[in-house]
């Protein structure tokens, strides 16, 4: 397996060795086992490694100058020196010819294929020179050309070779005589021409005086016939003056006959128009009368129209104002009355809650009076049974003694109060009332701790001492004094 292995690569490293491309512009041939070589043109192949060997034949066209060193005699003994380009290139077509171009440049640059081919092109184009005329070479390069070219070409399939153009460039001559050649027929051109000038100016000045003529003639003419024309112009036209005189004349004698018939025919027309006038201006002056006074009824009429319509709409417009100024009296009277009741309501609201805060104070200072009362009750009930024995005057001048600090605590939510405002009637009999009853039932409290009718003892004291007709007994002060409020204008300050 091993030995196979080996011997695959090293048949594939004899191939690879052997491995021949050829380009399209080069001949690769390959020879050694076969009698004839193979040719590679464009393609690749394999050689057989020390047995086989490729040489190379270059295809591209080759680029050959043709120059004849010195001077060659043409067929009219005038010595000339050509200069030439010719591009030749191997003959790929013809299998024979690929071989002679093997024998003869296998391996060879293009510079040494040049050479070689040089002179026998140069030899090709001096025989064609000795064949032409220099007025041929001269005038006929593109036929001398295919001439150098047919003759080479013979030469150059012999080699294996094929010329594919020959382009004769330059063409000089000893003596000069091409450029003589080249002076003669510019002479000869300037005479042509100089002759071709004259003879065209002759013929133009020819054709210019035959217009000339031609012209005047016709210029003649013209004005002949123009003259005649114009003599029987004038002629026709004194005819018709005549006869426009003799018109003229009749229209005249006519026209006077017309006139004067129409100048009566205007008069009388005239003195009718003038009656007719009178009598249009009399009939205007009454229609102006009647349009006058017409006018003036109207005018009055209208006067007295508008002035009445004036009053009315003045009347209409005092009414409307005044009735505007009413509705705006009365709407701000409302609006005010409005802000009035609604402000009285605030106030009262606000006063109602004023009154109501003192009477809750009022009766939390009472409540609070009358539990200080009653804790005291077993002190009062043993004050009771010694009031009872020290008897009613007592008792009397002990309230009395104690009224003062009553009526002062009954007020004294009122010290706290800067301003009282009420509206309606009423209202002030009503705190005054409210706060007696307050002392009410400051004494209500007292009975009910004690159980002393402090009324009943007050009014049976007052009736025993009336009868006895004997001065109460002083109040005694007490220490703090009471403001009472003051009522001004249904207003409690």
């Amino acid at each position: 397996m091993e030995i196979g292995i080996i011997v695959l690569i090293a048949f594939i490293i004899f191939l690879c060795m052997g491995y021949v491309k050829a380009p399209p512009d080069t001949a690769i041939i390959i020879s050694g086992i076969r009698r004839k070589p193979r040719v590679l043109i464009g393609k690749a192949g394999v050689k057989l490694p020390f047995f086989e060997r490729k040489d190379v034949l270059t295809l591209a066209p080759i680029t050959i100058d043709v120059n004849t060193d010195e001077h060659i005699p043409t067929l009219d003994f005038i010595n000339v020196k050509v200069d030439a380009v010719a591009k030749v290139q191997v003959n790929t077509v013809d299998p024979g010819a690929i071989q002679l171009a093997m024998r003869n440049f296998l391996n060879k640059r293009q510079p040494e294929i040049m050479k070689e081919l040089q002179d026998s092109l140069q030899g090709n184009m001096r025989e064609i020179i000795g064949t032409l005329t220099l007025k041929d070479i001269c005038n006929n390069r593109d036929e001398f050309g295919k001439q150098v070219q047919s003759k080479a070409d013979e030469d150059m399939r012999k080699l294996g070779m094929t010329i594919i153009s020959c382009n004769i460039q330059n063409i000089r001559d000893r003596n000069g005589l091409i450029e003589d050649m080249g002076m003669d027929n510019t002479s000869k051109i300037k005479k042509e021409a100089a002759i071709a000038k004259a003879q065209a100016e002759r013929d133009i000045a020819i054709a210019q005086a035959e217009a000339d003529k031609d012209a005047n003639d016709a210029r003649v003419v013209a004005q002949t016939e123009i003259a005649k024309r114009n003599n029987e112009l004038a002629i026709k036209q004194a005819e018709l003056q005549i006869i426009s005189d003799q018109k003229q004349a009749e229209a005249d004698v006519a026209y006077k006959i017309e006139a004067e018939l129409r100048r009566k025919d205007v008069e009388v027309n005239k003195v009718n128009a003038d009656i007719a006038e009178q009598e249009r201006i009399i009939e205007l002056k009454k229609r102006e009368a009647e349009v006058a006074e017409q006018s003036l009824n109207a005018e009055i009429k209208k006067q007295a129209e508008a002035k009445r319509y004036a009053m009315e709409q003045a009347a209409e417009v005092e009414l409307y104002k005044q009735k505007k100024e009413a509705e705006a009296k009365r709407y701000l009277e409302e609006q005010e009355a409005e802000a009035l009741k609604k402000k009285a309501e605030a106030e009262k609201f606000a006063a109602e809650q004023k009154a109501e805060g003192i009477k809750l104070v009022g009766e939390a200072e009472a409540e609070a009076i009358k539990a200080k009362g009653l804790a005291e009750a077993e002190g009062i009930d043993k004050k009771a049974e010694a009031m009872k024995k020290m008897g009613e005057a007592s008792v009397l001048e002990m309230f009395f003694n104690a009224y003062p600090s009553i009526m002062a605590a009954a007020a004294k939510p009122l010290e706290n109060v800067d301003q009282i405002m009420m509206f309606g009637e009423g209202n002030s009999a009503k705190m005054v009332g409210d706060i007696v009853n307050s002392t009410r039932q400051v004494m209500s409290g007292i009975e009910a701790s004690t159980g002393i009718d402090l009324q009943a003892l007050i009014s049976g004291f007052m009736g025993g001492k009336l009868s006895d007709n004997k001065p109460l007994p002083p109040t005694p002060t007490h220490e703090k004094e009471v403001k009472k409020p003051e009522v001004k204008d249904d207003k409690v300050e």
